[in-house]
């Protein structure tokens, strides 16, 4: 790492900070939705496989991360040196197999490890730090994750499954009862045990559902092109049509 290009980078944020009114004007709370929307452009280039998109998602990204320290740092509540030197602690308290004496068998004792000591920093539940921000399928999958880690979890696959098939009995049962907050209830327990599912066989339920979205898109902006070869909007075709001509984009986007 080339030292001075950091320090460079540093010296535009706080001339900026300084001299720009734009930013001179802007707190947390003002810049936080850009904060997550780069943080969601970052995945989209990973995701693509966008590498050069990616170098640049990073860069805004580490903006970002300066921004908020100068703006903190006006604040008289911290600084990049002290973002800097709480993660580097952090990296060296939360590896002892690696900067202590602590011997690991598997990657199993890791993460254990790290739940520990998380808790002793002075967390009260093994569930904190799950923001509730976050999407709520990418949360249920990392709650069902930090539980797994201290042993609270399925034995056999088999039995995550037939919760699956116990859950959509009772979704349906609760359609046919018109209750309309059962149904809801009944609805987000079966997406728990989907993404709880999706987890013991090895898929990341979030990255599955942007495929899948994804392959939607695809298929259906298929559809809107063969119409506009017809001739036709889709406003002007009907769900027959409209489904023939799926299954053809199905042979191409699978």
């Amino acid at each position: 790492m080339d030292i001075q290009k950091f320090e460079k980078f540093m010296n535009i944020m706080y001339r900026l900070r300084k001299e720009c009114p734009w930013d001179s004007e802007q707190t947390h709370d003002s810049i936080k939705a850009a904060t997550l929307e780069e943080a969601y452009e970052t995945v989209h280039a990973i995701d693509e496989k966008d590498y050069k998109e990616l170098q640049g998602e990073l860069g805004d990204l580490l903006l970002h991360i300066a921004f908020h320290s100068v703006i903190a740092e006006d604040n008289g509540t911290f600084t990049i040196d002290d973002v800097i030197q709480g993660i580097s602690d952090k990296l060296v308290r939360r590896h002892p197999h690696i900067f202590g004496d602590v011997q690991v068998k598997n990657v199993g004792e890791i993460l254990q490890n790290w739940e520990a000591i998380k808790l002793s920093e002075g967390r009260e539940s093994v569930l904190d730090g799950v923001p509730e921000i976050m999407p709520s399928l990418l949360r249920a999958y990392r709650l069902q994750e930090k539980a797994a880690k201290v042993g609270f979890d399925w034995k056999k696959v088999e039995d995550v499954y037939a919760k699956v098939v116990e859950e959509t009995n009772e979704l349906h049962q609760a359609v046919d009862s018109g209750d309309k907050e059962a149904v809801e209830k009944e609805f987000g327990d079966l997406f728990f045990a989907l993404i709880n599912y999706a987890r013991f066989i090895g898929v990341n339920p979030e990255n599955a559902l942007r495929g899948t979205n994804r392959k939607f898109i695809s298929r259906f902006q298929f559809i809107e092109k063969e119409l506009a070869n017809r001739g036709k909007k889709i406003t002007e075709s009907n769900l027959e049509e409209m489904d023939e001509i799926w299954n053809e984009s199905k042979k191409i986007y699978k």
